[in-house]
């Protein structure tokens, strides 16, 4: 049976074994060991190590950030390119052109489309060299920064589509954007320049449409006065006169022309 005195015992010895580890361990580290530590302050430097401030505001976007933006740019870019250069005056007149020819789906639009990008680059050629030239390629070798690199980016493109934009059109859009009447055309923002090219080259491509239409007008008048002459009232006029509309665009070398037409209208 064991003796009423063992719990004491116990707790005896358990006094005895606390007393030496406080000893070994010295008074003061049972007491930094139970104060939670300070926190060093962001300015204090202890020796021996390095302290590295870092400013939220400064800090780099994270690559979530970097991924979204790069993304809406690429998803604006294609916009951006049709509607700045002259892509959109050259698919209306090829456009116009294969209507006034009077075969709806030949060129197909695939063709067309390849052959107004290319056409595009081939008039845009100069603008891009110098925005290669001037932005591009000072960035990617580190000799400006980002800003500057915008910067001298647009110039070119501002200049080419200032050269482009009738009076007309850009006094239009500068007085619905109700803004002040600027000094010279380098004043004026690329959001009211922009639109004001665009319809400038609506304007000369329906020019241009018309002038091509004139001559198969005629031949689709002429045809219809002579079948109706001969009484044959039944017989579509188009599916007569779309030879000799092909004859002749053929013989005058109208492709031709018409790129000519394109391509001196920017030069």
């Amino acid at each position: 049976m064991p003796s009423p005195l063992a719990p004491v015992r116990r707790l005896r010895h358990l006094a005895l074994l606390a007393g030496v580890l406080l000893l070994t361990v010295g008074p003061g580290a049972a007491v930094a060991s139970a104060a939670p530590s300070p926190t060093p302050s962001p300015s204090a430097s202890t020796p021996g190590t390095v302290s590295v401030n870092i400013d939220p505001a400064a800090a780099a976007p994270s690559q979530t950030v970097t991924i979204i933006v790069l993304l809406t740019v690429l998803s604006l870019a294609p916009a951006l390119l049709v509607l700045t250069t002259a892509f959109t005056k050259v698919i209306v007149v090829l456009s116009l052109t294969r209507n006034a020819l009077g075969t709806q789906t030949i060129p197909p639009n695939q063709v067309l489309v390849g052959l107004a990008l290319f056409l595009s680059m081939f008039i845009m050629a100069p603008v891009l060299s110098q925005m290669n030239d001037q932005g591009v390629q000072p960035y990617l070798k580190g000799e400006i920064s980002q800003s500057v690199a915008v910067e001298r980016t647009v110039e070119p493109l501002r200049d080419f589509m200032g050269k482009q934009t009738r009076p007309a059109e850009l006094a239009t859009m500068v007085k619905l954007s109700g803004e002040e009447k600027p000094a010279s055309i380098d004043d004026v923002p690329l959001t009211t320049l922009v639109p004001a090219f665009v319809l400038s080259e609506l304007k000369s491509a329906f020019i241009i449409g018309f002038v091509v239409f004139v001559p198969f007008l005629v031949i689709d008048v002429v045809v219809s006065s002579v079948l109706m002459s001969m009484g044959m009232m039944m017989l579509p006029p188009a599916l007569i006169s779309l030879p000799f509309k092909l004859l002749l665009f053929v013989m005058v070398d109208g492709w031709g022309l018409i790129v000519t037409a394109l391509v001196q209208s920017y030069r």
